[in-house]
């Protein structure tokens, strides 16, 4: 170990002495109260360190120890259910140890070490395997199965391997034997440099959209499973609360939620709901798959740089098993705000707002860990899909985080104060929001729901686009002055507006909607506008036409149950009918 003393304190940064054989990322332990920091530059001897936790009543002179380790995480069953900080302490085991108040200098570690776990070993001495093959199973929670792996870098044969039994981590489970000679024993757990992304076999380009329920996401702005997204909005847009309904109703199989520098009293609402949330595909609390990460704004400020790291690497994990992971980031301007913070301190020369000059590398190293992939060590692929919430001051979308982060995500979900006054949520701006995976999903939207869906979803972004237009000269002249196609082009977009794009996400049924279900409800809106043209052709006046009582079926077809979704399809057959009815009485009259 590599011992020094401090020289200087500057807030959550110190200064040592007496650190020439330290390297960048090492974990150290500061002063008599062993706070945890990492080395984050070093100049000849001296180097400066960002501690994870409150540095007040240190002093100059105090020991400053080097493990020669970088910050990591620990790997293995405990994972799931589990409460972090940000450098993967529970705070369940905290507030056991040290009360409501979490101490200075206490070290917890990720895992807990003493629970045992039924482990079944599902490979056999003689095998040979490497690093990612999976060499026994444990389930860890009701609904998800852990898949033991061999750490990556580690080849060789099984020269012996445990028999089915209750272990706790610790235990050896298996020994193998390199081409080197050297013997290795693996654990049922390992641990991982938070910065250091996981090896993959490959990676491919998202071939199916992750699901999320929320219309307006799914069939306008879709995201690829292993995709990255971006939620930039101001106050009050409902950044939060969409992060919820993705943790909540995503098609992924585990979930990582990372609070990011959040109030404590919102993050304290993350903690209290998901524990009590009913999971709708297993019908098991949703924490069964889920895993947490708690950095409040009151906490240190370093601590939030390594939380996003800690939240991925877990996230990558998991991917390596096999299964698919969405990971929430939220937000990330307080990590980009703590970053500035840091480079302040180091006294480095400023980029864009006082932000670090590597902002966007950094911001790109971290979006660019997601992906689709094939896992190592077996015929196995995983999905890693990452949506980062950033709370631009004023909702400024020139701001440069937002723009860092334009730069490398694939979808951009704009979120906007207007919309939100008005009660439209989700608060999605369908004008100025992108997916850029349309292209590649159009396969697997052509076989699961026709061709006919993307041609639909063309036809209704353009009507939503043209009503933009006609809004400004509706409010000069008044609507009913407008030609008739371009007033059922208003109305239409209407429909589109509140019947599909807005969706209440406390209402049982509202709150998700199937990719199947939303079809039939554009389908609905679409044949009404082409039936409503059908009759402007034939000389029906538009107040006629807007004035028929089929807006009331149209807008009760969000509260229809999925099991009940042929009632949707009948409403097509009583627009047909009364557009029929109303053509022919007037060619009669």
């Amino acid at each position: 170990m590599i011992k020094g003393t401090i020289d200087k304190i500057a807030g959550p940064l110190v200064v040592a002495d007496g650190m020439k054989d330290a390297r960048m990322y090492d974990l150290v332990y500061v002063s008599d109260y062993a706070l945890i920091g990492e080395i984050i530059e070093l100049k000849g001897d001296r180097a400066s360190i960002q501690v994870y936790e409150e540095t007040g009543g240190l002093k100059p002179g105090d020991p400053v120890v080097a493990t020669g380790e970088p910050l990591s995480v620990e790997l293995g069953p405990g994972l799931l259910t589990a409460i972090y900080d940000g450098i993967q302490r529970s705070l369940d085991e905290i507030r056991k140890e040290a009360g409501d108040w979490i101490t200075r200098g206490i070290t917890i570690r990720g895992l807990d070490h003493k629970k045992e776990w039924d482990f079944k070993p599902v490979a056999e001495t003689g095998m040979e395997v490497s690093g990612g093959e999976v060499v026994g199973e444990v389930p860890e929670t009701e609904v998800i199965m852990h898949r033991v792996m061999v750490p990556p870098g580690v080849k060789g044969e099984i020269t012996w391997m445990i028999d089915e039994g209750s272990y706790n981590v610790d235990t050896i489970i298996a020994k193998v034997k390199e081409p080197s000679g050297e013997t290795r024993e693996l654990q049922m757990y390992h641990n991982w440099p938070v910065r250091k992304p996981r090896p993959v076999a490959e990676k491919k380009a998202p071939e199916e959209p992750l699901l999320t329920g929320q219309r307006v996401i799914d069939a306008f702005f879709p995201l690829g499973k292993g995709g990255t997204a971006c939620v930039p909005g101001p106050f009050g847009s409902g950044k939060t609360v969409i992060q919820h309904q993705l943790a909540k109703w995503a098609d992924a199989e585990i979930v990582v939620y990372v609070g990011c520098g959040e109030r404590g009293n919102e993050m304290t609402d993350v903690l209290q709901e998901f524990p009590e949330l009913e999971d709708p595909k297993t019908g098991k609390p949703l924490i069964l798959r889920t895993v947490l990460v708690a950095n409040t704004s009151n906490m240190p400020v370093a601590a939030r740089e390594a939380s996003v790291y800690t939240g991925i690497t877990i996230g990558e994990y998991f991917r390596d098993m096999g299964y698919s992971v969405a990971l929430m980031a939220d937000s990330t301007s307080r990590w980009a705000e703590a970053m500035r913070e840091m480079s302040g301190r180091l006294e480095e020369m400023p980029g864009e707002e006082g932000y670090p000059a590597y902002l966007g590398t950094r911001i790109a190293e971290f979006y660019e860990r997601a992906g689709n992939v094939k896992c190592i060590g077996g015929d196995r692929s995983g999905a890693l899909t990452v949506v980062g919430a950033v709370s631009p001051a004023g909702g400024d979308l020139s701001d440069p985080v937002v723009q860092a982060t334009l730069r490398v995500v694939k979808v951009f979900w704009s979120l906007e104060a207007r919309l939100a006054y008005a009660r439209h949520f989700p608060a999605i701006g369908w004008l100025d929001s992108y997916s850029l995976y349309t292209n590649n999903l159009k396969e697997y939207y052509n076989r699961e729901l026709g061709d006919e869906w993307v041609l639909m979803m063309k036809e209704a972004m353009a009507l939503l686009q043209r009503e933009a237009n006609l809004q400004e000269i509706a409010r000069l002249v008044g609507a009913e002055s407008l030609s008739p196609e371009d007033q059922l082009i208003l109305y239409t977009a209407r429909s589109l507006r509140e019947d599909f794009l807005h969706q209440n996400a406390f209402h049982d049924v509202d709150t998700f909607t199937s990719i199947t279900k939303q079809k039939i409800m554009m389908e609905v809106i679409m044949h009404t506008h082409s039936e409503m043209e059908k009759a402007l052709n034939t000389g029906v006046s538009p107040r006629k036409l807007f004035s028929l009582p089929l807006k009331e079926e149209i807008t009760r077809m969000r509260y229809i149950h999925e099991d009940n979704i042929s009632d949707i399809s009948a409403i097509k057959e009583h627009v047909t009918s009364q557009i029929n009815g109303l053509i022919e009485k007037e060619q009669t009259a």
